[in-house]
């Protein structure tokens, strides 16, 4: 990891569905961390699933620091699923949120259902102007099908530096074509821009499955420390784990799983599977988000790096 011998110590689960709350009815999912500049809080994005199975990307605000204790429910989700028939009409998920100029940027994924296949994800905009309302860039996807990326394209991770941004996408492979096909197969691929909205995409493999048994590659969370990328990443044999890269240029990574420093616990909520990771710094120290079984629909738990 950042040194090689880190390791995440878990501070336990900081929400879980409640059908108080009808955003995150039944699942808490994918999410991301915004510190606060005017505040000892951390707003964090988060995908929940109404009961209708729709996903919808509401806020809640913790203290990292008694993260369990300090939990604030926003009551309504923030972003809505798009226009019937869009590319994200059935909804909105996976939130990635970059500063761009006085605005913010939050990237995120659109579902669509379709009738051979369960469904299509694409890439989507929203911006926000002096902490107004999220609106859509663009009522289509940023990320347009191409030869390469034929299929959907889902969760990503967004870096803008000093000359370039960069982003980390999922990509999607292939559907199984049979039972004893994996359902879905597919990779974490590299974009760079000038603007955060147009896209070069060379269709290059950051991240690929390690083994026959593994076939969803998701969720990257890229930070930059010492003039090295360090990226945590989802990957699914039997269950969901998290896993671990690091790369000089951040478009050739090693891939050192062994070095993550998380796993799933003994028992309970975070036992079976973890997933759907979010590095983030504040005051000085790493934490990271993260979902539990089934994909969230057990909770969300944070995590912070002891090194």
């Amino acid at each position: 990891m950042l040194n090689g011998r880190a390791r995440w110590t878990k501070l336990g689960r900081i929400l879980k569905p409640d059908s108080d709350h009808e955003w995150m009815a039944t699942y808490t999912g994918a999410s991301f961390a915004v510190p606060r500049a005017d505040a000892d809080v951390v707003d964090v994005y988060v995908t929940g699933r109404d009961s209708r199975n729709r996903s919808r990307i509401g806020v809640i605000t913790i203290d990292p620091q008694r993260p369990i204790s300090s939990v604030v429910v926003g009551t309504t989700p923030v972003f809505e699923p798009g226009e019937l028939g869009a590319f994200d009409e059935n909804g909105v998920s996976y939130p990635w949120l970059v500063d761009a100029d006085g605005a913010q940027y939050m990237y995120y994924v659109g579902w669509m259902p379709t009738v051979l296949t369960p469904f299509q994800n694409h890439v989507g905009l929203a911006v926000r102007e002096s902490g107004g309302e999220w609106r859509r860039w663009s009522r289509a996807p940023i990320l347009p099908r191409t030869n390469d990326d034929y299929l959907s394209i889902g969760s990503m991770s967004v870096l803008r530096e000093t000359d370039r941004w960069r982003m980390w996408y999922t990509c999607f492979r292939r559907w199984g074509r049979s039972p004893g096909e994996a359902k879905h197969v597919y990779v974490i691929k590299f974009a760079e821009s000038v603007d955060g909205v147009h896209w070069v995409r060379p269709n290059h493999v950051c991240i690929d499955s390690a083994s026959a048994e593994e076939f969803s590659i998701c969720r990257p969370s890229v930070l930059r420390e010492k003039g090295l990328y360090h990226m945590w990443f989802s990957y699914r044999g039997a269950q969901y784990r998290i896993g671990y890269a690091w790369s000089e240029n951040g478009v050739d990574w090693t891939r050192r799983d062994d070095l993550a420093g998380i796993d799933v616990s003994g028992s309970g909520w975070d036992s079976e599977g973890i997933c759907y990771s979010h590095v983030f710094r504040w005051k000085d120290t790493l934490y990271m988000l993260y979902c539990g079984n089934h994909y969230g629909r057990d909770g969300l738990g944070l995590a912070v790096l002891n090194q």
